[in-house]
């Protein structure tokens, strides 16, 4: 029988570590509670688990990397289901081989087979889905290792799942919010386009026949501008420069200073940035409160949110309020001096930390200001159509009013 290294306490607090036989991490986890142990980490098979022979062990010789991206609505919808069919009593392996079957063909139904398959070898589910980092990452695996040790793992994958959905919410109103202008943008490019190499090239060769050449100076730049488009690949140049500019900023994200730089410029743009903040304040609070509340260590909580934080400048701020909290400092001093965010939220920090309800007060934070991003998107996209007008018109304008000059000029010269 397979054997599991474990480390525990026991009931005087004292540490305790030890091997257990068991048939997988799950019986162990029962094994080390029964002896009125509390486990502080996932049992670990002791020098590793032979795969067992069949069907398992060309599944295992058949894998190809490390998974791959999943859509965060399937993994929300695993972590809610796997939940309910812990919280219903059913071991862990038959609830992933009935999850895996409800999958339809593809990556996610594989990669729920071979985390099955280790589960059955004898790993601790957090071990096996960490084994597959593009699926499932640090965030879900430690939550997971939590809801192990803790024995309340139908609690924190439900949790997981309110967690990811709330997340995949708020990124679905600033992209719901960027639908509206966007397809805006693109029909009045289009537009423009039409007229300058279809419109415009025609109406100056008769314009150029009825003034002689002697056009006014912004007819003649609109001439200028039509024909660099339509016959010097201006059109293609045009086209060409959102995509060098999505391809630019990525290129510089790939490096941390590059991600530091933008995010900070993203920060301070004028009405644009209190969003941003807004946005990053309510992700990296609601991270670290589910976390701790889930019972990671708050060291490992604040790294595996430094690491999602999704804003280079906040994940810096959490870099050094982990170093402070290590040398005996307190999580509010660091976040007060980082200057990163309002006192109002230092405070409520400050508060939780005295009450000893921290994960609390920052998923409250995080739930106010997911209130303050809906009201600041509806003031936004208000504050964006008549911008959006004013400036198509001033475009359409200069057009219409470049091509009729020559012609209130040539009706001038005739009367």
């Amino acid at each position: 029988m397979p054997v599991f290294q474990y480390e525990a306490l026991d009931s005087n607090g004292q540490e305790v570590k030890g091997n257990v036989e068991a048939l997988s991490g799950e019986e162990a986890l029962s094994k080390i509670r029964n002896m009125g142990y509390y486990p502080t980490k996932p049992p670990k098979a002791k020098g590793g688990i032979r795969q067992k022979k069949g069907a398992t062990a060309t599944r295992v010789r058949s894998r190809r990397g490390s998974g791959g991206k999943v859509r965060i609505k399937l993994l929300t919808q695993f972590a809610r289901q796997l939940s309910t069919l812990q919280d219903a009593g059913l071991p862990i392996l038959r609830s992933l081989r009935i999850l895996e079957e409800q999958q339809k063909p593809g990556t996610f139904k594989r990669v729920i087979g071979y985390v099955s398959d280790d589960i059955e070898s004898g790993s601790t589910l957090s071990e096996a889905l960490g084994k597959y980092p593009r699926t499932f990452n640090r965030l879900f695996v430690n939550m997971v290792a939590a809801g192990e040790v803790g024995g309340v793992l139908d609690v924190i994958l439900a949790r997981l799942a309110d967690f990811m959905e709330k997340a995949q919410r708020l990124r679905a109103k600033i992209k719901g919010a960027m639908v509206y202008p966007v397809v805006v943008l693109f029909a009045a490019f289009a537009i423009v386009m039409g007229l300058m190499i279809v419109v415009i090239p025609k109406f100056s060769t008769i314009l150029a026949e009825m003034t002689g050449g002697d056009l006014p100076g912004l007819t003649r730049g609109l001439v200028a501008a039509s024909n660099w488009i339509a016959f010097q690949w201006g059109w293609a140049v045009m086209l060409a420069v959102p995509f060098g500019y999505v391809f630019m900023i990525r290129g510089i994200r790939q490096f941390t200073t590059g991600r530091l730089v933008l995010d900070t410029i993203n920060l301070k743009m004028p009405a644009v940035g209190t969003l941003v903040y807004k946005t990053s304040v309510a992700r990296w609070t609601r991270t670290l409160g589910t976390l701790i509340s889930a019972g990671v260590p708050i060291l490992e909580a604040i790294n595996i949110t430094a690491e999602t934080a999704g804003n280079e400048v906040y994940s810096n701020m959490l870099r050094k309020v982990h170093s402070s909290i290590r040398q005996g400092d307190t999580f509010a001093n660091p976040l007060k001096q980082s200057k990163t965010v309002d006192g109002l939220i230092v405070n409520m920090i400050d508060v939780g930390e005295e009450t000893g309800d921290i994960d609390k007060m920052l998923i409250k934070i995080a739930n106010n200001f997911d209130e303050d991003v809906d009201v600041l998107v509806a003031s936004l996209m208000s504050l964006l159509e008549p911008i959006m007008i004013l400036v198509l018109g001033a475009i359409v304008g200069t057009i219409v009013l470049a091509i009729f000059l020559p012609i209130v000029k040539i009706i001038t010269s005739l009367m």
